[in-house]
């Protein structure tokens, strides 16, 4: 879609809007001050939840690398189809690069630094260094009209190894989507990413910015116009590991979210007035994830309405509220469970990851009701931005080790953290220590070996504790102890208000 030089004058005049906007919702001192000692170091956890990115990293690894025990791996990602798909993120302990959960992770580390970035300080740098590397990758793998690249490496065989990602010599499998077999889900999420992270760089590299933003709305245009789940088409490939459970409508009303904000073009808005509803807007969902995003579209539609006076969005405050008013205990309409020790509990297999993505959704709804001087109204009773932050603040503290196990849930973050994680090459001895290749079947000694992790996967957030707030660090219950980058993403923007809240930095 070309842009004409009026409407570029026009973005010009909405992106001065918008800056002013920022200044506001992000002034040099302490926004919400809290009194007495913080619980945690935010700070701290702030820079190893960024840094745990630097470990998943595939490609060719910079002189800037600061994980130092991971080496260049999947240089050759792409040949079969003789595309470049070099670089990108491993998804969690394995080697397999899948696109839908890369692309969410993208979306929410833009999110973090579009919402908490004016908070990062010295670590900004290093988050949008975490989005580059991402969007990198996502230019790519969308870089042919109609096609987009979704995933390499077979799962099924990349998990029957336990090999470093450097020794990787599993079928590099490349899997696509274009017209003729659509993935309206993962291309949606793709559009997200592109868009969101476009907003990062708009400032500080406008003509990347600009490519990023300019990919995005080809690609929602294709999501749009070839629909059909990624699910059917590369069942084999992508299931069960990120089945699209929750279909594609949540996807596509989420990426016509982000070119709204990202584009401020009147198509966008329109798009999601007329398409709304049939999108599930007003669905009882109150799941989070890299599966489904009809909530983060509704707090995300929200700041229109709250922040920027978006009339025609003014129903998404109440959708918003309502998610709000399903996490408080005590309220008439809350529907949350929550462990003994306090987590809020979803579901069994990687629990912390809907804790992450629910705590970020806390504290930036709070942000945008203290902008407008509202509140959340649960029937009869009042929640208020500093209760849902309050809210968000025990989450955190929970991971970072208020527990009953007394256990940070962050690799490398306090004085007990878990040191058997399910990561293939924090398992096994690095390259440099170890320069002898480590077969496939050979590496699984490691994985029901009692031993730590000889390598440490800083910053790395794991699935967490059972409902009962157990946990036993063990490596092959992949369930409680892998990490994932998706977890991860949103915790960056939580961490940086905490510690920005608490004058940590």
């Amino acid at each position: 879609m070309a842009t004409s030089s009026a409407s570029s004058s026009v973005m010009s005049l909405l992106f001065l809007s918008l800056l002013l906007t920022s200044a506001i919702a992000f002034p040099t001192h302490k926004t919400h001050p809290n009194h007495g000692q913080a619980s945690h170091n935010y700070r701290d956890a702030l820079s190893k939840s960024i840094l745990f990115f630097e470990g998943q990293r595939s490609g060719k690894l910079p002189s800037s690398q600061r994980m130092k025990w991971r080496g260049d791996s999947g240089l050759s990602d792409g040949s079969a189809m003789n595309v470049d798909l070099v670089g990108g993120y491993y998804d969690a302990g394995d080697n397999v690069k899948f696109g839908f959960p890369m692309a969410f992770s993208t979306t929410m580390l833009s999110w973090s630094v579009i919402e908490f970035g004016g908070l990062m300080k010295g670590e900004l740098e290093n988050a949008k260094e975490a989005i580059r590397w991402g969007t990198d990758y996502l230019l790519k793998a969308t870089a042919h009209p109609d096609t987009i690249y979704v995933q390499v490496g077979d799962p099924s065989k990349d998990h029957a190894c336990w090999e470093r990602p450097e020794d990787m010599d599993t079928p590099r499998n490349v899997f696509k989507i274009d017209a003729g077999n659509p993935g309206t889900d993962v291309a949606a999420e793709t559009a997200a990413a592109l868009a969101a992270a476009s907003l990062v760089f708009r400032t500080c590299d406008p003509d990347y910015s600009k490519r990023l933003l300019n990919s995005a709305i080809r690609v929602f245009g294709f999501a749009d116009k070839h629909r059909g789940s990624y699910s059917n088409v590369l069942k084999n490939e992508v299931c069960p590991f990120y089945c699209s459970y929750s279909g594609y409508q949540d996807e596509l009303l989420w990426a016509a979210a982000w070119l709204h904000k990202a584009t401020k073009n009147p198509i966008y808005l329109n798009y999601i007035t007329v398409n709304g509803q049939t999108l599930g807007a007003d669905e009882s969902d109150n799941t989070f994830s890299w599966d489904n995003k009809h909530v983060g579209a509704r707090v995300l539609l929200s700041k229109a309405f709250l922040v920027q006076n978006v009339g025609s969005l003014h129903e998404y405050k109440g959708h918003a509220d309502n998610f709000m008013c399903s996490l408080i205990p005590g309220t008439p309409s809350s529907q949350s469970q929550y462990t003994p020790g306090g987590l809020l509990f979803k579901m069994s297999d990687s629990n912390m990851q809907y804790v992450t993505s629910t705590t970020f959704l806390l504290l930036t709804y709070a942000k945008y009701l203290t902008f407008s001087k509202q509140v959340v109204t649960c029937g009869g009773v009042i929640v208020t931005p500093q209760k849902l932050r309050a809210v968000a603040k025990k989450q955190v503290d929970y991971l970072l080790g208020d527990n009953p196990e007394g256990m940070s849930y962050m690799v490398g973050y306090g004085l007990k953290f878990p040191e058997r994680i399910h990561h293939r090459g924090s398992s096994l001895p690095s390259k440099a220590s170890h320069p002898v290749r480590i077969s496939c079947s050979t590496g699984f000694s490691a994985l029901y070996s009692g031993a730590p992790n000889p390598n440490l996967l800083t910053g790395a957030v794991i699935g967490g504790p059972d409902a009962q707030d157990r946990f036993t660090d063990q490596r092959n219950d992949y369930a409680h102890s892998e990490p994932a980058t998706y977890i991860n993403a949103p915790l960056v923007g939580a961490l940086a208000y905490l510690a920005h809240s608490y004058g940590q930095i």
